[in-house]
């Protein structure tokens, strides 16, 4: 084999692996788990006792469109802190400038990107104009946005919406309705954003079949998936009952620690733990994904499950069999990492604030086989 991870703790939740394995890399593929690999056998050993492995994790919700649009962060820049080998951009480019996108940004990243593509055919303009890409229905074009997800089927991995106050305005939950028959026609899931309302959260819902995701579930007042009296509400329940996708989506404005704490009593975790990473929420509140799990780690989810939630729940909803995995044959990608001790402030979107005494810290990435340290 050309790489091999040894004497690592394996967290692997598909395979309902964890523990002390070694894991080698031959190309951009698995081609060993095993308790102990043979050192002579790799070209090259890279040594991560007293580290965690784990299949790369996926970042199912940020805006990596760098130069393209004001709130694009530069992937590449950004992954070794944020332990992410695969970023999925949610939606900063529509039909309009998708090629740019591609051209510019994802052929060239080390780190992988896929794309929901932006049913408005200019993509996300950005913080720093008040424009909401949806409040002018001539841009929500469904076969433009179909044409050109066919053209990049390869990175477009569905249709992204935003609608509410401020991203849709007085059209309210049209574009919606617009880009679910995109998706439908598409065969790929819909991502639907919520921000104020209107539409309200229980009319988004709604709308949502099964497989398509709603971002900004753990969202704080108004909008949020919590009633006043702190009951997960039933048209929450019930999108999940029909297979509606829950993802956080933090940002800079759409997690808050009331919401998360009272869905999680109910027992209604997410189903994707995402940063919603851009340039007004790097630097907080949500940081990079690490810090997003490292959050939920802070309010009492396990560690195996909250790396389940950013590896295989993401690779499973937006069916990439290759991705979330670590069995023999998947794509070689793995995040190194270990848990940090000692006292640490964490604020949601709102400035709630709790603390910690752990945190996630990036110690090295794999991707298509071939090891990115932090020194690199």
């Amino acid at each position: 084999m050309e790489l091999a991870l040894v004497g690592g703790h394996l967290i692997d939740p598909h395979a309902a692996k964890s523990g002390k394995f070694d894991v080698g890399f031959s190309g951009d593929r698995v081609t060993h788990v095993e308790d102990a690999i043979n050192r002579e056998d790799a070209r090259s050993v890279i040594d991560v006792s007293g580290k965690f492995v784990s299949p790369g994790l996926i970042d199912l919700h940020t805006h990596v469109y760098h130069g393209g649009t004001s709130l694009g962060v530069h992937p590449d820049n950004l992954a070794r802190r944020a332990g992410t080998t695969t970023f999925v951009d949610a939606g900063s480019a529509g039909a309009g400038n998708f090629l740019g996108f591609h051209d510019h940004i994802i052929q060239r990243s080390r780190s992988r990107i896929l794309a929901f593509l932006n049913i408005s055919f200019s993509g996300i303009f950005g913080f720093d104009v008040n424009v909401g890409e949806c409040r002018d229905l001539d841009l929500c074009n469904p076969g433009q946005t179909l044409d050109k997800a066919r053209e990049f089927g390869d990175r477009i991995i569905g249709v992204k919406v935003r609608v509410g106050h401020n991203t849709s305005g007085a059209n309210g939950i049209s574009p919606l309705e617009i880009a679910k028959q995109a998706s439908d026609k598409l065969g790929k899931p819909l991502m639907s954003h919520i921000d104020k309302p209107p539409p309200s959260i229980e009319a988004v819902l709604q709308r949502l079949g099964s497989g398509d995701i709603l971002t900004h579930c753990f969202r704080p007042f108004p909008n949020q998936p919590v009633t006043a009296e702190g009951m997960v509400k039933k048209e929450v329940l019930a999108a999940r009952e029909r297979g509606v996708v829950f993802d956080t989506g933090h940002g800079k404005g759409s997690f808050g620690f009331e919401s998360a704490i009272k869905m999680l009593e109910h027992g209604f975790e997410p189903d994707v733990i995402s940063s919603d990473v851009h340039a007004q929420s790097i630097d907080g509140p949500a940081h990079d994904l690490l810090h997003v799990m490292s959050k939920f780690l802070a309010l009492g989810m396990d560690l195996e499950t909250i790396v389940a939630k950013a590896t295989i729940a993401p690779a499973r909803a937006i069916d990439q069999t290759d991705l979330g995995h670590l069995n023999v044959g998947a794509k070689g990608d793995a995040t190194i990492f270990h848990l940090e001790e000692g006292r640490f402030e964490y604020f949601d979107t709102v400035g709630e604030r709790i603390t910690s005494n752990s945190r996630l810290v990036c110690d090295g990435l794999v991707i298509d086989g071939v090891y990115w340290g932090m020194d690199d």
